[in-house]
């Protein structure tokens, strides 16, 4: 698949000059670092970068550092051989050796356990590596792209992530912006789920009243891309006739004009709250429903309603 066929909208001034960063960094083989909120489309960029490069035609491995157990995390990565843990009944190729020429893409690299970090450090200085349980060394021929919602250098300063790998990952870092600081990107974006999800649906005649898209544009998106994606499914959905309007979609998108301004002037801490807030309120304090619309887990959801008081 080329990088043409794998579409990213930038309209946003902000996202041309992240997206200009991206081609660049496409054609070199140096490990990457990627940075933004959840749901701003981290993913969709390495696959974008991966695309754009020459590695295009060989593997695209990905790990979910934050779901899977420590021990699984370093079995997918660098695999094992038999024996090597309790379950281990055979030898098994990991991630790394899989890739061969590719892209392997850790997601939430935050989440990774002090061990697999060393021996993540050890794998981008020497491009070397061993299975579980294995004597052998194997090179490593694939790509990096590192992925992840957190503040590293706080957690640096907390203990819970090492320096040398942050300095071995800071080399190349693309920020992706969150949405509401893209706000061009919102009416083509808007147009580009319409078109692919409409016809999903059996909708594909269907158009977005003006009135809604003035509330689209209005909103500011704590959920970014991945909630705005909801939101168009939503009255895709829901809504009686052709012509999507405002009452088709969520309540939250009014909570959400009436704040963006203000938002602007609060502390990264203050907007989350908000956001959270917000969100709670507009879906009558429906867990699963606010988590999915702001792009968190349940479980974080729950953390952040009782570290602000909202009950």
């Amino acid at each position: 698949m080329s990088a043409a066929r794998l579409e990213w909208v930038a309209a946003d001034p902000a996202s041309e000059h992240m997206l200009k960063i991206a081609a660049k960094v496409a054609g070199t083989s140096t490990t990457v670092l990627i940075t933004g909120e959840s749901g701003t489309g981290k993913d969709h960029l390495a696959r974008w970068i991966h695309e754009a490069g020459p590695r295009r035609d060989a593997p695209f491995l990905k790990i979910d550092c934050a779901s899977l157990p420590s021990e699984l995390v370093e079995s997918e990565l660098f695999g094992h051989e038999r024996g090597a843990f309790t379950g281990a009944e055979a030898r098994k190729r990991g991630r790394l050796e899989l890739a061969r020429e590719g892209t392997i893409v850790l997601d939430e690299v935050a989440a990774l356990a002090p061990g697999a970090q060393s021996k993540l450090l050890r794998v981008i200085e020497e491009r070397q590596f061993e299975r579980l349980g294995g004597t052998e060394t194997l090179e490593m021929d694939s790509r990096l792209i590192a992925l992840t919602n957190a503040d590293l250098e706080r957690a640096v300063r907390g203990g819970h992530f090492r320096e040398d790998l942050l300095f071995r990952l800071n080399v190349l870092v693309i920020i992706v912006p969150p949405l509401r600081e893209r706000p061009r990107d919102i009416r083509p974006l808007v147009e580009y789920f319409l078109a692919r999800l409409a016809p999903v649906h059996g909708r594909s005649g269907a158009k977005i009243d003006p009135a809604a898209m003035n509330a689209l544009e209005g909103y500011s998106w704590p959920g970014n891309v991945r909630e705005l994606k909801n939101v168009i499914e939503h009255a895709l959905i829901f809504a009686p006739g052709e012509t999507l309007k405002r009452e088709d979609f969520p309540a939250n998108l009014d909570v959400g004009a009436e704040t963006a301004a203000t938002m602007k002037l609060q502390s990264l801490e203050e907007m989350e709250k908000e956001a959270v807030r917000a969100t709670l309120e507009a879906t009558h304090y429906k867990i699963a429903q606010a988590a999915e619309i702001l792009g968190i887990s349940r479980k974080t959801l729950l953390e952040k309603r009782k570290k602000y008081g909202l009950v």
